[in-house]
């Protein structure tokens, strides 16, 4: 098969990010397959720009494509919906360009993009796959980034159109498939966030990421990822504030976002020493960061509607083989205590993040029991190469019901 994916964050494994369509696509060349990626010259973490034009994506099978947008990602939420308008408007004439298509697959979010993978799909008389990873615009209402009353309504038409006219669906948590359903879905298959448990090793000790980051010998409590709206990385802060008194302890922030200048003055303020911000790091390095932490934290705003997700996060950090500390409810939470991989707080309250942090400090023995606890629950059930093969099967089966 040659499988067309336009995704606009897509993330290569030399690039921070989430890097499960990489990984996907890796699986799916080795397989025997071709894949060719069309993807935002700017990055949906960092806002930085990569050139433009095409490149290999890692194997001789993957080619990525990468056409020109606006650049203005993080500027405001106007400068955002411009770079989605402009990317699906330059990924679809990209797109018409890649002979020889078998399957288009396309995911959301930005949803604007699926709007591109419909119409390349009809035009190459080829099946369309639709991926949902996060439920937009129900999340971007839930946060307030999304409330003019027009906007919304139009999104949502967008939504349920996409839903309807999908050959078929694929959704990463199992908190999405209701949702998607009642919006016209007509089939909807789970194929899960998880990690590939070859790219972590449980034993190491991080000891090169600690001395290059001057934390050796502190206890690391470790958040990495995205530091936007929905991150509510300002609970972080306020626990690292009650926990002053912990000696050897060190609270990292690894990533980036367009919150991150905003929490690093407010941590300069408040005297935070004891708090750390790093840089993110490419996937194939985010190993060695995991290793470097005693303990890892999830955590997003207190929002009903996160209930539904299954954060990548969660997945690398039980890989890894460390425990987690989730501030997040929800159908994760389920994951996290079925693997007796870690403690739930209650979302926003940090007070309690504070309380879990001590308590992994002063009872190492126990967040070493549940690292390994989450590490072999991933690989009995979330281990990416079975995942992947879910999804080839899922895709084999539309490319033949199509000739």
């Amino acid at each position: 098969m040659h499988i067309l994916l336009v995704h606009q964050a897509f993330a290569a494994l030399t690039d921070p990010g989430g890097t499960r369509h990489h990984e996907l696509a890796l699986y799916l060349a080795e397989n025997g397959h071709r894949v060719t990626i069309i993807a935002s010259p700017v990055s949906y973490l960092t806002g930085k720009s990569t050139p433009a034009g095409p490149a290999q994506g890692g194997h001789p099978a993957i080619q990525i494509v990468r056409p020109p947008v606006y650049s203005g990602l993080h500027r405001s939420f106007i400068h955002r919906v411009i770079n989605f308008i402009t990317f699906m408007l330059s990924s679809f004439w990209a797109g018409l360009r890649v002979r020889e298509v078998d399957l288009v697959w396309g995911t959301s979010p930005p949803i604007f993009q699926g709007l591109t993978t419909w119409a390349l799909a009809r035009l190459k008389r080829v099946p369309f796959l639709f991926e949902v990873r996060d439920l937009w615009p129900a999340f971007a209402v839930a946060v307030g980034v999304l409330d003019n009353p027009a906007l919304i309504r139009a999104s949502e038409w967008l939504e349920r159109f996409l839903y309807r006219h999908a050959d078929r669906m694929v959704v990463n948590s199992p908190g999405f498939i209701q949702h998607v359903r009642e919006r016209g879905a007509p089939q909807v298959d789970l194929v899960p966030n998880g990690a590939d448990v070859t790219m972590f090793e449980p034993q190491d000790d991080g000891a090169a990421f600690r001395r290059a980051n001057q934390l050796e010998g502190r206890f690391v409590a470790l958040y990495a990822g995205a530091h936007g709206m929905s991150n509510d990385l300002d609970v972080l802060l306020e626990a690292a504030a009650l926990l002053r008194e912990v000696p050897n302890l060190a609270i990292v922030l690894l990533g980036d976002g367009k919150e991150k200048p905003r929490l690093q003055q407010r941590a300069v303020a408040m005297g935070l020493a004891n708090l750390h911000f790093l840089p993110p790091v490419p996937k194939t390095e985010m190993a060695q960061a995991l290793a470097a932490a005693d303990v890892c934290i999830a955590i997003l705003k207190p929002i009903e509607m996160y209930k539904t997700v299954y954060p990548n996060k969660v997945f690398d950090y039980m890989a890894a083989g460390r425990p987690v500390i989730l501030a997040i409810d929800g159908v994760i939470r389920e994951v996290v205590e079925s693997a007796q991989a870690g403690t739930l707080v209650q979302p926003g309250d940090a007070a309690a993040m504070a309380e879990a942090i001590r308590h992994y400090a002063a009872h190492p023995t126990t967040g070493q029991l549940q690292g390994q606890n989450g590490r072999r629950y991933l690989e009995a059930h979330f281990d990416r190469t079975r995942l992947a093969q879910d999804l080839l099967e899922i895709m084999q089966a539309m490319v033949l019901q199509n000739r």
